[in-house]
């Protein structure tokens, strides 16, 4: 079984607006790389300091989101005469170690396009990062902002950051080619399971799965066991359940089953062919973010038609509809040299005019419930959200300890490169787990 699938490319990557998004991220940085990086983040930081009276920098490490911050900034000016301009770091390999090192000097940046969950609590920890509870309760309070996301930005009780978009995640198909094959957008497991056999008879590969980037091991274990188990996903992400538990041993179980009525794609195929595979019906259904919208239409699909997204059913009916999604976070700093006006744009950040300004140029969901979706897509998944009352799981990248998440990407891929090892994959993960939870809870204690 795994002779089929080609030796992952750790080097390759797929586009997104979050997470371990446009870079494979290291565990370990060289010193001279930290260094040069260091440098650029000194540099870029004078710039934020230089920045006129009314503007302020957002740094962040995706060069995708330019364009829907300078969007956001002119509607923002025009709300509160403040205005918000991108700042690409381009070191992204130690984007979060630089930012990290930064929080304790002056030449830190005033804003930063962050993670949430997990990652935000470690920000947070530094004591190098500013309260933002008033902002997210005024939002609130005028319906500016999905409550149910409030946990994906909390530390201690306190609010840490703002959420900058809403990104679902789903699974794309080609509805041309499903109708060609006598099939329906899954509405039920039983749906998904017929539609990926027929698709495998018809000769399309049923099911693209990557481990291309390393990042993207994480996708399928997090959307099966969220469908079968969503609690017991919440549990085991947050430390309270283990990897060697049943419901953890079934989800690996699933994904192999998958493996062996050879459904997947080879696992050193990335997300942008992937895009365009399904696009041209060489592939049936691929799952990503919202954020892979723009990538699927610039390889030739059409919205409503050549293109269309669903929510994975779920297994177990017993439980609530839950889907995972990610959400950037926008983070103010202690020391940033405009921190005044950083703290002013953040209160500005959730009105209507200018979340529809980012979310609309960006085309991918928004925290801010009273926004019209950015597309025909988004609009049918908000939708299904609404009407289904769908549970919000947060992305495996964001859950657990950073260290512990980025160890078990690693021993997931090795599970995609050989199935049969889901058992010693899953001891391990434990293994690595038992471990860096005692070191995050005795560091909570401090």
């Amino acid at each position: 079984m795994p002779g089929r699938h080609p030796p992952m490319n750790t080097t390759q990557f797929a586009p997104s607006t979050t997470g371990p998004t446009r870079r494979t991220v290291l565990r370990t940085v060289t010193a001279g790389a930290f260094a040069t990086a260091t440098s650029t983040l000194v540099t870029a930081c004078g710039s934020a300091a230089a920045e006129p009276p009314g503007k302020v920098a957002v740094h962040g490490d995706n060069p995708a989101w330019a364009e829907p911050l300078k969007a956001a900034g002119k509607a923002m000016h025009s709300v509160d005469g403040i205005e918000i301009v991108p700042e690409v770091i381009p070191s992204l390999e130690s984007f979060e170690q630089v930012v990290k090192s930064s929080l304790r000097t002056d030449k830190t940046p005033d804003m930063l396009k962050y993670w949430s969950g997990y990652r935000l609590q470690d920000l947070a920890r530094t004591g190098g990062i500013v309260d933002m509870t008033g902002h997210w309760e005024s939002a609130a309070g005028k319906g500016w902002v999905d409550t149910s996301l409030r946990s994906a930005f909390t530390y201690k009780g306190r609010v840490y950051a703002l959420p900058m978009n809403l990104a679902y995640w789903v699974f794309y198909y080609n509805p041309e080619v499903f109708r060609a094959n006598g099939l329906r957008k899954p509405e039920t497991w039983d749906d998904f399971l017929t539609a990926a056999a027929r698709l495998k008879s018809a000769g399309i590969t049923p099911l693209h799965g990557t481990a291309a980037g390393r990042w993207p091991s994480f996708i399928w274990f997090q959307e099966i066991l969220s469908r079968q188990d969503p609690q017991f996903y919440e549990d085991l992400m947050n430390g309270r359940a283990r990897y060697t538990d049943p419901p953890a041993q079934q989800a690996m179980r699933t994904i192999a089953s998958f493996f062996d009525k050879d459904w997947f794609t080879s696992m050193d195929m990335d997300h942008t062919m992937a895009a365009a595979a399904v696009v041209h019906g060489k592939v049936g259904m691929l799952p990503c973010g919202t954020w892979l919208g723009s990538t699927l239409v610039g390889a030739g699909g059409k919205p409503g038609k050549s293109l269309d997204a669903f929510v994975l059913p779920m297994q177990n009916t017993r439980a609530q509809p839950s889907m995972i999604f990610e959400s950037s976070a926008l983070v103010c700093t202690v020391k940033g040299p405009d921190r005044d006006e950083a703290h002013r744009a953040a209160g500005a950040w959730m009105y209507p005019k200018v979340m529809k300004a980012f979310s609309h140029t960006l085309q991918d969901g928004c925290p801010n419930p009273g926004v019209a979706p950015a597309n025909v897509m988004i609009a049918g998944i908000t939708a299904t959200v609404r009407e289904k009352k769908v549970r919000m799981l947060n992305r495996f990248w964001e859950l657990g300890p950073p260290e512990l998440v980025e160890a078990t990407v690693d021993d997931l891929a090795a599970f995609l490169l050989d199935p049969s090892s889901y058992r010693s994959v899953l001891r391990t993960m434990q293994g690595r787990a038992d471990d860096a939870w005692r070191v995050w809870r005795e560091a909570e204690k401090s």
